[in-house]
């Protein structure tokens, strides 16, 4: 995650929201369902932290989610369509929900499917084009294209894109990001440390430096004491989308967030990266790579963790079997440390994966191809 490639939303005529748990944000494909059983248990079953690390399953049998018997099939987009005024194209991105991005772009659901023609929201796809609001008429989906065909070929000192870790290791990374709800980040983390899981932290300096709890601040304090378990990444200041500010103010966000994070630890967080929101295009990897960062790490298993059960989020029994279920070799998971129930997730997650013969790394460790 080419222009000659590109998919565009086929409009079906059932009406459904349906969040797909299939799309992952940050993967260069679909999900894949192994033939291993789905791990059982609510999340609170006990790790053994030696278990020995087995052959991981075989590489399990690619399932495609197929629409309704009679949606229409993807039409083929116009070379340069412009978009009306006041929206801009947007790349849907793998982990992707109508959800996720209505929250993203100040809209409804709703308002998102309309202005698209988008009878059944379940059917989004990473690849294709949807309007959002922002922009201006002469925003057209030919400058994200673009940026696609640099992804692989980056500009030299350009950060590179790292999605995940090669397929043919056993490694898998758990990550964590962290801005915003930070209950219960200390929870998550002193059980990562009795069970002695690898992990790699995204914070914010704003939540570093957040007046109302000093939550982020004994988060540095736990990865610093362990830096044989955890490592640093960053996640900006404020979690703006990096591609709609400038080049000054990317740099900002990143040194700001550098000087929060030096005054509560010597850890560094170069060269690793993670945009807010997911959000990226050649400009912004160019932007970080000269600011230190040569790895922008994206994922390939979204666990969704950050939406509420009340709002259609997952339990932690679900949470779990989709991480064990999708995971591959070179696998990174996004979390958060204020995930909802991300702590009530983790026994049976760790355990299923380690049933599996998976091997916790931080990103650092992941082997790339």
């Amino acid at each position: 995650m080419k222009p000659s490639s590109r998919r565009w939303l086929a409009v079906v005529p059932v009406f459904a929201v349906v969040v797909a748990v299939g799309l992952v944000f940050g993967s260069c494909g679909g999900s894949s369902i192994p033939s291993t059983p789905t791990p059982t248990g609510t999340g609170t079953a006990t790790v053994s932290p030696t278990a020995t690390p087995r052959t991981p399953s075989p590489v399990p049998t690619t399932v495609t989610a197929t629409p309704t018997a009679t949606a229409t099939a993807f039409p083929t987009p116009t070379p340069t369509p412009t978009a009306p005024a006041g929206t801009r194209w947007y790349e849907v991105q793998p982990g992707d929900t109508m959800f996720s991005l209505a929250n993203r772009f100040g809209t409804t659901v709703a308002a998102l499917a309309a202005l698209n023609g988008i009878s059944d929201p379940s059917v989004l796809r990473a690849g294709s084009f949807i309007l959002v609001p922002g922009g201006s008429a002469t925003t057209t989906p030919t400058a994200t294209a673009t940026v696609t065909a640099t992804r692989t070929q980056p500009p030299a000192g350009a950060s590179r894109l790292v999605r995940n870790g090669s397929r043919s290791s056993n490694a898998i990374a758990l990550t964590f990001d962290m801005g915003g709800r930070v209950d219960p980040a200390l929870d998550i983390m002193n059980w990562l440390i009795a069970n002695n899981v690898k992990a790699t932290i995204f914070p914010t300096g704003s939540m570093v430096q957040n007046r109302n709890t000093d939550a982020g601040r004994q988060v540095l304090a736990l990865v610093a004491a362990n830096p044989g378990l955890f490592e640093l990444g960053n996640h900006s200041y404020s979690h703006p989308d990096f591609t709609t500010i400038t080049e000054a103010q990317i740099r900002e966000e990143l040194a700001r967030t550098e000087a929060a994070v030096a005054a509560y630890t010597t850890l560094s967080m170069q060269p690793r990266f993670r945009p807010p929101f997911g959000a990226y295009d050649a400009r912004v990897l160019s932007a970080v790579g000269a600011a230190g960062y040569a790895q922008t790490l994206m994922w390939d298993v979204d666990t969704i963790d950050w939406r509420p059960e009340a709002d259609g989020g997952p339990t932690a029994a679900s949470m779990a079997a989709k991480v064990v279920n999708n995971a591959q070799g070179g696998t990174i998971v996004l979390m958060h440390l204020g995930g909802y129930n991300t702590l009530g997730a983790l026994p049976a997650m760790v355990q299923g994966l380690r049933d599996r013969g998976f091997q916790f790394v931080r990103v650092s460790e992941l082997p790339l191809d």
